[in-house]
């Protein structure tokens, strides 16, 4: 598997794009500011996309994708999302009011887009890759998500604060090879990371003790006036592990 960083931060500015990754060249993991980064020709490759929550920096270029494939495209676009998700999405963004609702245009027979419910613990086979949903602990409802093909692991937190699902999720793979996981805000943030249930180096490091295997592990979400700091503590709290920071145009192969 091939997998593509078009976007990983918290915020945005010059280099800094919100996240999305691109999976092999037909499938996207969220659909932040990042998607921007694609030629129309690779955005005409995409087949599915999965979303781990609602929130804008992970959602926004969803609705700019769909506007640009409108007439540059061979399928509708398949968009996997929990329920609570794909509600948020419809009647917040494709409402005729903010966005057009794609998802019944040109016509409810051929629509540039459908949106498919998909729940925690559920998995989805496309062409020989498996892609699993794992409960998340965030502000609204979330899921991190895991690829694996060819006894061949990924895994990308989403958004998540300390929890257990993630980790008993993840040591229920075989192995896993690489990690995305976020870390958004520095230590002396601690009590903003528990109210808008993100990680900050100290709750991740706890939360990495529960995890059996050791793959390579990414920081993503960090903000960008904090990410050598974040990157820094997440080091020192973590120093058995290989920790890197995520930066748009990055490559993985597993």
């Amino acid at each position: 598997m091939r997998i593509r960083v078009l976007g990983s931060s918290g915020g945005i500015g010059k280099g800094h794009e919100t996240t999305s990754f691109l999976l092999d060249d037909d499938v996207l993991f969220d659909a932040g500011t990042g998607v921007g980064e694609l030629t129309l020709a690779e955005m005409q490759k995409i087949r599915w996309v999965f979303l781990t929550h609602s929130h804008l920096d992970h959602i926004s270029h969803l609705s700019f994708l769909l506007d640009t494939l409108f007439n540059h495209r061979h399928h509708p676009l398949q968009v996997f999302a929990q329920q609570d998700t794909i509600n948020t999405i419809k009647n917040h963004v494709f409402n005729w009011s903010v966005w057009p609702d794609f998802s019944v245009l040109p016509d409810q027979e051929n629509p540039v887009v459908t949106f498919h419910a998909m729940e925690a613990g559920e998995e989805k086979t496309l062409t020989g890759r498996s892609i699993k949903m794992i409960a998340a602990n965030h502000t609204v409802s979330a899921v991190a998500l895991t690829a694996t093909s060819h006894g061949k692991s990924f895994a990308y937190s989403g958004d998540t604060t300390s929890n257990d699902t993630i980790w008993d999720g993840l040591n229920e793979l075989e192995s896993l090879d690489l990690l995305f996981v976020e870390s958004a805000f520095p230590n002396d943030q601690i009590e903003l990371c528990k109210i808008a249930k993100h990680y900050c180096p100290v709750l991740l490091a706890e939360d990495l003790k529960k995890l059996k295997h050791q793959p390579k592990i990414c920081i993503s979400h960090a903000m960008p006036s904090d990410e050598e700091l974040i990157l820094q503590q997440c080091r020192t709290a973590v120093p058995d592990r290989e920790l890197s920071l995520l930066a748009s145009g990055q490559v993985y192969e597993i």
